[in-house]
């Protein structure tokens, strides 16, 4: 008699089974690498995000990147008006008083800064005292620490900002040197407090410079204590740029 033949795993009414498998494989395998896009592109996104946020005009940028002090004092400098009813806390912010150089007490910084409402923003006064030797284009030690401490903030806003350098009716001197010429004084401070910014990395487009001399002082040249606060760097920071100017 004629044996019977075993019905194997590959018979007609198996195979759909294996076919079934590969396919529940498949999906599965596809959801998996769905699910980790999707975790991915929730990832990217979110630094996308921050980006942009601090990349916004005249905006801040994100909050885990700047510190409480500098964030304060960029929503300080979006509000120009606001900015002179509040000059102490305002300068409190920008220079505190333990990052100030050992040689620069809060009364000097207090007697020798400024900062005035203007048309297109508001603008921070140094004197000359603060930054230079006198007579002299290069800043010191003490000037490039105060700078250090406006980086930060000048690096949170994408507004445009001029610099402005201007001198007192009296030309300067120096122990062993000539006077020297207002205007080309002028012009060189302000060149030189550019320098610095551009140094930490800011983009020079941001930026012009202007040596104005003694054509426009803040005070008339008839104390010495008026000479000295005419002998100024002004840092405009553009945050409300004019009606009907350029985009």
């Amino acid at each position: 008699m004629p044996r019977r033949r075993k019905k194997t795993a590959d018979s007609p009414n198996t195979v759909w089974l294996v076919t079934l498998s590969d396919l529940m494989t498949l999906l599965l395998t596809f959801f998996v690498v769905l699910f980790s896009m999707s975790s991915m592109d929730a990832s990217v996104i979110a630094r996308i995000t921050a980006h942009v946020n601090s990349a916004s005009p005249m905006g801040l940028s994100g909050p885990g990147r700047l510190s409480e002090r500098v964030q304060l004092v960029v929503a300080g400098l979006k509000n120009p008006r606001d900015i002179l009813n509040n000059q102490k806390r305002v300068k409190d912010l920008l220079f505190p008083s333990e990052a100030l150089p050992p040689d620069i007490s809060s009364g000097e910084l207090e007697n020798n800064l400024a900062l005035l409402a203007h048309p297109e923003g508001v603008v921070i006064v140094l004197t000359d005292s603060l930054l230079f030797p006198a007579a002299s284009a290069t800043l010191g030690n003490s000037g490039k620490k105060l700078l250090d401490q406006l980086t930060p903030v000048m690096h949170a806003l994408n507004a445009d900002i001029n610099i402005s350098g201007h001198t007192s009716l009296y030309p300067e001197t120096a122990t062993g040197k000539e006077a020297t010429d207002n205007d080309a004084l002028s012009y060189q401070r302000a060149a030189a407090v550019l320098e610095h910014f551009l140094q930490a990395k800011m983009s020079p487009v941001r930026f012009s410079v202007s040596g104005y001399g003694a054509d426009k002082p803040l005070f008339p040249h008839d104390t010495p204590d008026a000479q000295t606060k005419n002998r100024r760097v002004e840092i405009l920071v553009k945050t409300t740029p004019r009606l009907g100017g350029y985009l």
